[in-house]
């Protein structure tokens, strides 16, 4: 459960490195030399603020963000953040934190491998399996694919995580991708070390093969009692 200190913490975190982060890429920044004025629209919500909002969410019970935000954020967080837009221009915006928060994850959030290492999928649906045939959000990005609870439209989220709980590294890739694809594989294990565990959908001759090449890792699959 996220206490007060815990949320202060979280935010003071995400604010020195967004603050970190929008320096160098003011270094880096190119304006476009055409004469003409660039309006930078200001929004009331700082990018820390937004990050931290959408940090906290990973840390509750809440089955769906806009329950969430509604409920928690707008009635419980009125004073850790006094300036909240309304539910439907958060969704708008959110979207422009995405480069900051990848970088967020990856240098931050991280942790590190200690030799048992836990592999495994879950499914992402953008819609309800009626729709799947005239749905048109992520058209072209977003697969059918089919999982153990069956078939869905949508994404795959691969995640590595060590014993402790802590997550190693992510992946997302099309409905449709297997879990043994080799290149998924080899981008979420490319810095691990000792034994690898997997479930049984993880079972591929070639993929063990090329595994028991790699001096430091070994797969291993678990099989259900």
């Amino acid at each position: 459960m996220l206490t007060q200190d815990k949320i202060t913490e979280i935010y003071c975190i995400v604010d020195d490195f967004c603050k970190d982060h929008s320096t160098e890429i003011s270094k880096r920044q190119v304006l476009p030399n055409d004469g003409k004025k660039h309006r930078s629209r200001s929004c009331e919500m700082s990018d820390s603020e937004i990050m931290t909002v959408l940090l906290m969410f990973h840390f509750g019970t809440f089955r769906n963000f806009k329950h969430y935000y509604l409920y928690y954020i707008g009635v419980h967080m009125r004073n850790e953040f006094p300036k909240q837009l309304s539910y439907n221009r958060f969704i708008e915006i959110e979207h422009r934190v995405f480069t900051p928060m990848m970088f967020f994850l990856n240098g931050i959030c991280f942790g590190k491998c200690t030799g048992i290492t836990f592999v495994d999928s879950t499914k992402i649906s953008v819609c309800h399996n009626k729709r799947i045939k005239r749905n048109k959000v992520f058209e072209g990005f977003a697969q059918l694919g089919k999982s153990t609870m069956g078939w869905f439209y949508g994404f795959k989220l691969h995640l590595v995580c060590n014993d402790k709980g802590e997550l190693l590294s992510f992946c997302l890739t099309p409905g449709n991708v297997d879990d043994r694809d080799p290149n998924t594989l080899k981008n979420l294990t490319r810095d691990l070390f000792g034994k690898l565990f997997a479930d049984k959908g993880y079972i591929s001759a070639s993929l063990l093969k090329r595994f028991s090449k790699r001096e430091y890792i070994w797969l291993q699959v678990l099989k259900a009692r």
